[in-house]
């Protein structure tokens, strides 16, 4: 399996399981699976509601001596209720005690908007705090001390644009070494892209393969399902593979991780196999002219009525139609 370095000497394996809306009593069977055939990366988070049996699933493989846990990278993501300096270290140790570890290997700002402490997710505007780039700072002064105090063996962010990237460079102490963000042929962010592997970022695709089984508030009218593409569908013909293997090889030739979710194990064997397929120059270039700005999870949750975030604030610049719904075009 293909990895990236880190200035430590560790390194993350570029394609891993991500667990988000995998169901409980589903999860743990699906890590377990994962590891059997050779996962060593696990991708989850607190609001997933799924910590528990993610870290019982890691003690199982490792007690039956499947895997150790230094062979495992394990990366979970501190949620909006606990912005904040004071409110970090508290969060991750609930992660630890779910996840039953005494390290992470990854933790992540979740997003960069914040909602009140005590709230899991926001039923209205009250429930959120508005944008302060003070607020971010702090939170990733927090993000540092818990690396320092050997919480996690490294740190970074999601769902974090340019600018905001820009501003949390300009202040920290301890550089943030991975942004997880959407990527997929679809929105592919070549100035986000470009900028990361400038600065020395790494970046993990989330919905790598359009995440069709998201929740229907998530999803737009008439928005493109990206397993069916022709192009994607037509390489994979030519290839013998199946369209979430080419979708799959294309970040991971590009050196981006990515974090496929399936509970399936013939599934998890096919996304597995996709690290062996070989993309044609002729494939990427055919790949690339994809780009439609197409955002899939767009975090239009977090501008309800009377929200405090708006589009700028989530360096959004623009608006435009395209394939008959609304797509939101992010800095």
């Amino acid at each position: 399996m293909r990895s990236v370095a880190f200035a430590n000497g560790d390194h993350l394996p570029l394609l891993g399981l991500g667990t988000w809306k995998s169901a409980p009593g589903e999860v743990g069977g699906a890590v377990r699976e994962a590891i059997r055939l050779g996962y060593r990366h696990i991708d989850g988070a607190s609001i997933y509601g799924n910590e528990p049996e993610v870290g019982a699933a890691i003690r199982e493989a490792i007690a039956a001596g499947e895997v150790s846990r230094e062979e495992l990278w394990i990366t979970s993501k501190l949620w909006s209720n606990s912005h904040g300096r004071e409110n970090v270290e508290p969060a991750l140790r609930r992660t630890l005690q779910d996840l039953e570890l005494a390290a992470l290997d990854l933790y992540l700002i979740h997003w960069p908007v914040a909602i009140r402490p005590g709230v899991g997710f926001p039923s209205s505007a009250a429930d959120l705090l508005p944008p302060d780039d003070a607020r971010i700072r702090a939170t990733w002064e927090g993000m540092e001390a818990a690396r320092e105090a050997g919480l996690s063996r490294h740190i970074g962010v999601s769902n974090f644009s340019i600018r905001k990237l820009q501003e949390l460079l300009r202040h920290c102490r301890i550089r943030p070494e991975v942004n997880q963000v959407e990527l997929h042929p679809l929105l592919q962010q070549p100035d986000l892209v470009a900028f990361c592997r400038d600065e020395g970022i790494h970046l993990t695709a989330y919905s790598p393969l359009g995440s069709g089984d998201r929740p229907a508030a998530l999803k737009a009218a008439g928005e493109p399902v990206l397993l069916e593409n022709p192009v994607i569908s037509a390489i994979a013909a030519e290839h013998g593979c199946s369209a979430a293997q080419v979708l799959l090889a294309w970040h991971l030739q590009r050196g981006i991780s990515t974090i496929p979710k399936s509970v399936s194990p013939e599934r998890l064997r096919q996304n597995l196999a996709a690290a062996d397929l070989t993309l044609s120059p002729a494939d990427l270039d055919r790949i690339a002219a994809l780009d439609q700005g197409v955002r899939l999870v767009d975090g239009s949750f977090w501008l309800m009525e009377g929200s405090p975030w708006t589009l700028q604030s989530l360096d959004r610049k623009s608006t435009r139609l395209n394939s008959s719904h609304l797509v939101i075009s992010y800095a």
